[in-house]
């Protein structure tokens, strides 16, 4: 099935994979990694290539003062609500070469594509790279996103990085003015529609045998920090009975979430500790205080409540048990967001010209668009990877894959943008 779509390609697949490969380079680490952080020299340099790539195609191009890079195609009623096409070239510290990327560069292929064979789009069109998808520079990602929707928080500009550089201070390094930020916003009226593709960062589409995949919705996450305090004191001569071990209130707590969200087999629900602190850190003491983080999904909004509830019942009862005192920060709460079903009937008529049987399925991973959904209408194109493997160099999807997904991200577009 794969080579006949390759042979009806309109995009120019050539050209989307010099530029997915020449991007890459920015920010190389090893043979296949990338480190491009937001906000930082090689965020900018990529950022710079786009814009190169952007000019090129024809579109108007700007930096707005989140850091986001914006490139307009006008349309025949500039005044009509814009088709937002988006995604983001921030990478973690240790990240791949397609996250990301693929759902920036396809979005200019798209609408290069559509200039060369003369569609001119009803409304507007915008191809945005959203700074600081990934949280990691920060500890709090969808920045670019969350900014351009007046949704920062109270002490956003406030973060550092871990050399203590504070997000405001990275912004005007960047060229960008946090005091203007209110300039960058949109009105959510003039936002008509937002299209998303990405790797799928998962096995699923790899395991059907599927080059691309549409999907139906984005669970929502929800990230909290837990700190235990208990007592140190010497690890050979305090009884076991008599102490008020951090670190084992921790493991307790981290067992019961792998348990809890087990607890319905056929549900997607996921339930991961990431970091753990522990105090003092040493061999021979009982450790104080254990600090640690929880990242609990799901696409059901009222069964992540039940476990996040059976998950905070069950830290009162280990602090109870073993006389520790505890504090829950919630660092981030988004609902899940269902993805427009007039889009995803559009992408499945695209599909179906195409000659494609393409499956349905949910993404566990969020993505810029769990914030436009906000805001408007969205949907989003998922591009198989091989074995799933994502944040981390050995990410792979193949220049055809990423074709056959752009290809469908054009032929989306035109259905939702022009008359025809």
């Amino acid at each position: 099935m794969i080579p006949v779509i390759l042979d009806q390609l309109t995009i120019n697949k050539a050209r989307l994979s010099e530029r997915v490969h020449k991007l890459a380079k920015v920010g190389k680490i090893g043979e296949t990694g990338v480190y491009r952080l937001a906000l930082s020299e090689e965020y900018k340099e990529g950022l710079e290539l786009v814009r190169e790539w952007m000019d090129e195609a024809g579109l108007k191009t700007r930096f707005d003062h989140f850091g986001n890079l914006i490139g307009q195609l006008e349309g025949k009623n500039p005044d009509e609500p814009i088709h937002m096409i988006g995604s983001h070239i921030d990478s973690q510290p240790y990240g791949g070469r397609f996250d990301g990327s693929i759902g920036v560069l396809g979005g200019l292929e798209v609408v290069q594509t559509m200039q060369e064979n003369n569609i001119i789009p009803d409304r507007p069109i915008e191809i945005i790279s959203f700074c600081d998808e990934e949280g990691h520079r920060f500890g709090k990602g969808l920045f670019g996103s969350r900014g351009i929707l007046g949704k920062l928080d109270p002490d956003e500009l406030d973060r550092t990085d871990k050399d203590g550089v504070t997000r405001k201070d990275a912004l005007k390094t960047f060229g960008c003015d946090p005091n203007q930020l209110h300039k960058s916003e949109y009105d959510p009226a003039s936002l008509g529609s937002y299209i998303e593709m990405h790797i799928e960062q998962g096995p699923y589409l790899e395991a059907k045998d599927v080059p691309v995949g549409i999907v139906s919705g984005i669970a929502g996450p929800l990230w909290l920090t837990i700190e235990l305090t208990g007592f140190a004191g010497h690890a050979g001569s305090v009884p076991m009975h008599l102490r008020n071990d951090a670190l084992l209130g921790a493991s307790k707590i981290v067992t019961a979430l792998n348990e809890i969200v087990k607890t319905d087999p056929d549900a997607p629900t996921v339930g991961t500790v990431g970091n753990l602190e522990v105090f003092p850190n040493g061999r021979s003491i009982i450790p104080e205080r254990v600090r640690f983080t929880v990242d609990l999904r799901d696409i059901d909004k009222e069964r992540r409540d039940q476990y996040e509830q059976q998950l905070r019942d069950c830290i009162a009862n280990v602090a109870n048990e073993i006389g520790l005192q505890y504090k829950i920060k919630e660092d981030t709460n988004n609902a899940p967001k269902y993805c427009n079903e007039e889009i995803i009937h559009s992408m499945q008529k695209a599909s179906d010209r195409m000659g494609m049987d393409v499956p349905i399925l949910m993404s566990g991973p969020f993505h810029d668009a769990l914030i436009m959904a906000d805001a408007c209408d969205y949907g989003m194109i998922f591009v198989r990877c091989k074995d799933g493997i994502s944040h981390n160099p050995m990410e792979y999807a193949t220049d055809e894959d990423i074709s056959i997904g752009t290809e469908l991200l054009l032929q989306t577009t035109i259905n939702m943008t022009t008359s025809n």
